[in-house]
């Protein structure tokens, strides 16, 4: 009995979340790297087939496999495969000749067709090619040679290109990695159609280019189906064992961690279904960082058959954070709920603001169902991937054209303009019973901006993010035997994200607005120079009061649409109708260039959100520091924070006296604390370590 994979494979969600199940998607960009590697080959392939030499009579070879071989290659690259023909056998010598033929050489014998039966008569491709390369062994000197004794390329046929030899049976093979890969998606329940396309995508090749057949996959899981149910049962025995030991490792992480947390549910034959966990530092983190969070269910396990579905953020100094992972048994609004559930319960019942996800109908109803205060965001970064995929197609040579309007729709500043707009666009390209259009246009109020203005996002809606979440996921998935690594390899990732400190950056001035010296002591650099980003471009923009005291702002080239900014001076209050700040927690150039106008020299402190400053960092990383019931030496420990931190940012020389000195006031503070009286009867033991 042949034993089970042992490599746990995951692999991207290929179900078009349409809901057809013949439907699959294909994400541009993910086979870059395969597709160049894959091109290297050919082309190395192609190398060594132009500097081929031609099969010739005395040309010598170490055995018959290295001819056998050699005559392939050069028979591939001339049009034609060949086939082993006879072979002759002494007891001194054992085989001592081969004879390798053209595929077509010699002619089909004749069948007797039994009466009363009826047969298929189907055309053999033998038409007596004299086409060959025959063999000798010799024993030179205690070794064994064979000599090509004769050779002929002439053909009695038409020879094929490139693109029609490679389907030649001879070279219709399907490689033994393959040959698993196959036998894994089987498994899963893909149907044949769909793992060709799924082979097609991870190697990075167009349709139809594959070494083998659709056919030849039917036909090897075909005659593989006995080993194929042998494997499953194997399979079956080793998901349930690696689930159990899966368990048992979140249970003794518990035991060593009291602040790590999970959750499990059983089926109704009390086999373990879904899995979550989180840890202490995540749950500190999210405290902080936890407004906005990124669900990430894009990748699933072959070998297991689950889903993979991780919480991310974003953190001050815009590094990806992790908040939770679960692994779900199937992909319905149930699982979904229940996860939702768990990551609720895991954060101490504190829903965010906040959740992006992929494209998915039953993860969209759960989050409606679980998540009713929290806005639900479909980033464009997780649509755009798939419109080609589902457009090129129906709209061939169109495609680049529909992916330029989309783009500008996409950014269309009203719901009524948006409206409008996607009415006259499917209504061009012909979409308007497409299911996927209907798929789109069901989500606008996730994806659209003009429907999504005022959301918070946190910056995680952005290229950058995408990245950093795609660098994150593929340490995840780094190659693991069982389900007890792949936990490990989880806690390894997360632990090198939360616990990463940020290096210290100087912050250059760019401006002589004196509200950029302001935010730069206050903000992380991340926030810092994206405000400061806006600051710049305030220089840009005209400011005109109105009557009522609301002010239009527009760009002196009119390249970016009129702003109404509403200033209330009582309150100190400004809102624009971008809403960028409501979106990133940032003010906009618009908000900034009324600030300046009315000669604010500052900002007022309620427009620097916690989650951007340094001090939260600090708060969060810093781990020689325990808090008190008493305010007034946390108070100087802030205070010393935002001073120091803020000379530190400005040259080396000025970094390296702070560094000097936030050792000596820290050990002044933590003297001061050890002398305070006990409270309640128990003793605070404060120690501190300072680090050069």
């Amino acid at each position: 009995m042949t034993s089970p994979p042992s490599k746990n494979i995951w692999i991207r969600r290929q179900q078009c979340p349409c809901g057809d199940w013949k439907c699959y998607v294909t994400y541009e960009g993910d086979s870059e790297e395969t597709s160049s590697i894959t091109s290297q080959l050919v082309k190395n392939d192609s190398a060594g087939s132009e500097a081929m030499v031609s099969p010739y009579v005395g040309m010598v070879f170490k055995s018959d496999d290295d001819a056998f071989e050699y005559y392939g290659n050069f028979a591939r690259k001339n049009g034609f495969s060949i086939r082993k023909e006879r072979s002759r056998l002494s007891p001194q010598l054992g085989i001592y000749k081969r004879d390798f033929v053209c595929y077509r050489s010699g002619f089909a014998p004749v069948k007797k067709k039994p009466t009363g039966e009826h047969h298929r008569d189907r055309k053999s491709v033998r038409c007596g090619c004299d086409a060959k390369m025959y063999l000798s062994k010799e024993v030179v000197d205690g070794v064994s040679q064979w000599f090509v004794v004769q050779f002929s390329n002439v053909h009695n046929h038409e020879l094929l290109e490139d693109d029609q030899v490679r389907l030649l049976p001879a070279y219709r093979k399907i490689h033994e990695a393959d040959q698993e890969r196959i036998l894994l998606l089987s498994k899963a329940g893909f149907p044949i159609h769909r793992i060709v396309k799924v082979l097609e995508l991870e190697k990075g090749i167009q349709g139809g280019q594959l070494p083998f057949l659709e056919r030849d996959v039917r036909n090897f899981v075909q005659n593989r189906k006995k080993v194929v149910q042998e494997n499953d049962a194997l399979l079956t025995e080793k998901r349930e064992n690696d689930t159990l030991e899966l368990l048992e490792a979140c249970k003794g992480t518990k035991e060593a961690d009291e602040d790590f947390v999970y959750d499990f549910t059983v089926d109704e034959n009390d086999k373990v279904e879904h899995i979550a966990w989180s840890y202490g530092d995540s749950v500190h983190a999210y405290t902080m960082f936890g407004d906005a969070v990124y669900f990430d269910t894009s990748y699933q396990s072959i070998t297991y058959g689950v889903l993979f579905g991780a919480w991310l953020g974003i953190d001050n100094h815009g590094r990806t954070i992790f908040f939770g992972c679960v692994l779900l048994q199937d992909e319905t609004p149930r699982s979904f709920s229940w996860a939702l559930q768990t990551f609720v319960r895991f954060m101490r019942g504190r829903c965010p603001q906040t959740i992006l996800t992929d494209l998915d109908p039953g993860l969209r109803d759960a989050i409606r169902s679980e998540l009713p205060g929290t806005k639900h965001v479909v980033s464009i970064w997780n649509i755009l991937p798939k419109v080609s995929s589902w457009f090129s197609v129906s709209l061939g040579s169109r495609c680049a054209e529909f992916k330029s309007e989309f783009d500008v729709l996409y950014r269309v500043e009203s719901t009524e303009d948006f409206e409008l707009q996607w009415n006259q666009m499917i209504s061009m390209f012909g979409l308007t019973t497409d299911k996927h259009i209907a798929l789109l246009y069901s989500f606008r109020a996730s994806w659209a901006l003009s429907y999504m203005k005022g959301y918070f996002l946190a910056c995680m809606a952005t290229t950058t993010y995408s990245k950093s979440v795609d660098a994150f996921l593929k340490g995840v998935f780094s190659a693991q035997t069982c389900l007890r690594s792949f936990f490990e390899q989880v806690g390894i990732s997360a632990n090198f994200q939360n616990q990463a400190r940020q290096e210290m950056q100087y912050m250059h001035i760019k401006t002589c607005i004196p509200i950029e010296e302001h935010v730069r002591s206050i903000l992380t650099p991340f926030a810092f120079n994206a405000l400061q980003h806006e600051l710049v471009l305030t220089m840009q923009y005209a400011v005109s009061e109105m009557s009522n005291g609301s002010y239009l702002v527009r760009h002196f080239k009119e390249i970016d649409g009129e702003r109404l900014v509403i200033w209330i001076p009582e309150e100190e209050q400004i809102h624009c109708s971008c809403k960028e700040f409501e979106s990133s927690g940032l003010l906009c150039r618009h908000s900034l260039r009324v600030f300046v106008v009315k000669n604010y020299f500052q900002l007022p402190d309620k427009y620097y959100l916690n989650r951007w400053r340094k001090e939260s960092s600090l708060d969060f990383y810093d781990d020689h520091i325990t808090r008190t019931s008493d305010d007034e030496w946390f108070q100087d420990y802030h205070c010393l924070n935002e001073t120091l931190f803020t000379e530190s940012s400005i040259t080396k020389e000025r970094a390296d006296y702070v560094r000097r000195e936030l050792t000596t006031q820290l050990t002044r503070i933590l003297n001061e604390v050890r002398n305070m009286p006990e409270c309640e009867g128990v003793a605070m033991d404060l120690t501190f370590s300072p680090t050069g």
